[in-house]
């Protein structure tokens, strides 16, 4: 028992070359996840989800932009709808885990850019690196001979020299003056880093603004047919989606008139013929209760704005103006009926509820024809989105509609579940047909039906984003950022010089590049003309490569003798 024991004690001793990790504990499994999350690496991955998250954005209807289409759509969808909807897929820039990579994506980029503009901060405040012994090692290398008698020594081609980099906008250090060997060091290039440090931080600007708008900010919809008005307050929205931190107080008391609605249809080219090709709402705006009212025209992607607001045309469509009157002779119901467009031909689907007729309550349900045409089995169909041959076809119900038990109810639908079809295409008193100035008497002394005319109307989007400014001031920054990091190089150039026994005056210089810069053999080039420049002494011919060619050794015996190379090196 005690040999066991003995052996169970030094089977658990560690192996002489095993190592023995220390354990993270809990604030070091934090500082891990931290340097994960920081990391540019997660920032890029953060952004590519936050682009795929927005996708179903596009591809499925937004309950906060168009309700009804979203209704419709769980409606057509009964089994995948409810999953969607549980998914947040109808409201996806609203959802929790759109918000969570949002704020993810945010907080990686704080943490990637502060340190790194602290890191900078200092590099751009310190001298550059001290000046490499062997200069013909560098990419870019080349040498000036001064001649004797020149009266430029070391001292003064060294300060020369660092003229001349100052000229090209570097950032230059002079070293050992006095000494046989000064020498000067330069950089540039450091807003290639700051362009690049901009880009980030504008991103983080674009990303704050938006948020920032979505919190302050509103958006709302409204239908508006023409001679109707829309005032900004909060009944006069059909739907409204308040920001977390809006106010009621914030809507400006503004008006909007909507005078005419014009669609211009394609009617030369025949692949084409009678596409919209532009819609143009001509209003009558007055921002405040006494303010003069004011002509504006609004179009597809231009906007008007008012009150602080943007008002977007986004959709359009016809509303016939359709008189109903009861059984008792009564006006019911007059007025314009918005239709819904469903294909090219702006076949329009319509729905009419007179709940104050009399005995009973009264519903329609059919659809709207620009242009009808009839085809061979007698039924009518859209042939054009103009209003050529207007026709109305409806069917009647009597009955309840259901609008007084407290249930919301949507206006494009009709619940004929507790309702009486007295007119219809297979019942014995047909269906509606109407054209405009006509009118039908309903069966079984319900009252009657007239088709007055036609109205067009526009659907707005009213939007307030108090961001909107913030991001495209840190959009444009983001683009400059990412050009200057994209097209400016971080160089470095050490120049030294020396005097020789015989007079003459030796200056070597080399130039290093911070990562690929394909331009750097053309800077040298310059440099390398620049010094001759500025010392006044020829610059020697070009061979067939474009280089210049080695000098010979040989003694100099006048002041216009000069030797100059430049060379380049392969990495």
């Amino acid at each position: 028992m005690r040999e066991n024991s003995v052996q169970d004690v030094q089977s658990k001793k560690p192996a002489k070359n095993d190592v023995e990790l220390p354990r993270l504990g809990f604030f070091g499994m934090l500082r891990w996840a931290w340097r994960q999350l920081t990391s540019m690496r997660t920032a890029l991955f953060l952004l590519l989800l936050l682009a795929v998250a927005a996708v179903p954005g596009s591809i499925f209807p937004q309950r906060a932009s168009n309700p009804s289409t979203v209704t419709q759509y769980l409606s057509d969808h009964p089994t995948s709808g409810p999953i969607m909807d549980w998914f947040k897929l109808f409201d996806v820039y609203s959802s929790p885990w759109f918000a969570a990579i949002y704020l993810l994506l945010f907080t990686s980029l704080v943490g990637c850019v502060l340190p790194r503009a602290k890191i900078h901060w200092k590099a751009m405040r310190s001298v550059p690196p001290r000046t490499p012994k062997r200069l013909s090692r560098l990419a870019e290398y080349g040498t000036v001979e001064i001649p004797a008698g020149s009266g430029v020594d070391a001292d003064q081609a060294i300060k020369d020299a660092a003229a001349v980099l100052k000229s090209r906008r570097y950032r230059v250090d002079v070293r050992d003056l006095g000494s046989d060997r000064p020498s000067v060091g330069a950089e540039v290039g450091f807003l290639k880093e700051v362009g690049n440090l901009v880009f980030h931080i504008s991103i983080l600007g674009v990303l704050a603004s938006v948020g920032f708008s979505g919190l302050a900010g509103y958006s709302g919809q409204r239908v508006v047919v023409e001679g109707d008005t829309f005032v900004n307050t909060l009944v006069g929205y059909d739907t409204f989606t308040p920001g977390a931190y809006f106010n009621s107080d914030r809507l400006s008391p503004y008006s909007v008139k909507l005078d005419k609605l014009v669609v211009k249809y394609d009617r030369e080219s025949p692949g084409h013929y009678g596409q919209p090709i532009d819609f143009t709402a001509s209003l009558t705006t007055k921002d405040g209760a006494g303010a003069p009212a004011k002509q504006q025209i609004l179009k597809v992607n231009d906007p008007v704005s008012i009150g602080g607001t943007n008002i977007y045309l986004v959709g359009n469509g016809y509303a016939p103006v359709v008189t109903v009157k009861d059984g008792k002779g009564n006006i019911a119901f007059q007025g314009p009926v918005v239709t819904i467009p469903t294909d090219g031909a702006y076949t329009s689907l319509m729905v009419i509820k007179v709940p104050d007729a009399k005995p009973k309550e009264l519903g329609f349900v059919g659809f709207f024809l620009p242009t009808a045409l009839i085809d061979s089995k007698g039924v009518a169909y859209g042939s054009d989105p103009d209003p050529f041959n207007p026709q109305l076809n409806l069917n009647a119900y009597t009955g309840d509609l259901g609008l007084d038990n407290g249930v919301p109810r949507n206006v494009y639908t009709l619940d004929t579940s507790k309702m009486k079809q007295i007119n219809g295409r297979d019942l014995r008193a047909g269906g509606i047909v109407l054209a405009p100035g006509q009118s039908y008497k309903l069966p079984e002394g319900n009252g009657t039906i007239s088709f007055d005319g036609i109205k067009r109307f526009a659907a707005l989007d009213i939007r307030h984003d108090p961001g909107q400014v913030y991001v495209l001031v840190f959009a444009v920054l983001a683009l400059a950022g990412l050009m200057a990091s994209l097209f400016l190089n971080r160089r470095r150039v050490w120049i030294r010089t020396g005097n020789h026994p015989d007079g003459r005056t030796m200056v070597e210089f080399g130039l290093l590049a911070r990562g690929e810069d394909h331009r750097l053999a053309g800077e040298a080039a310059a440099i390398h003309k620049a010094l001759h420049v500025k010392w006044v002494v020829p610059q020697a011919p070009q061979g067939e490569d474009g280089k210049q060619p080695s000098s010979h050794q040989g003694d100099t015996g006048t002041d216009a003798a000069v030797s100059s190379t430049v060379s380049s090196k392969d990495h």
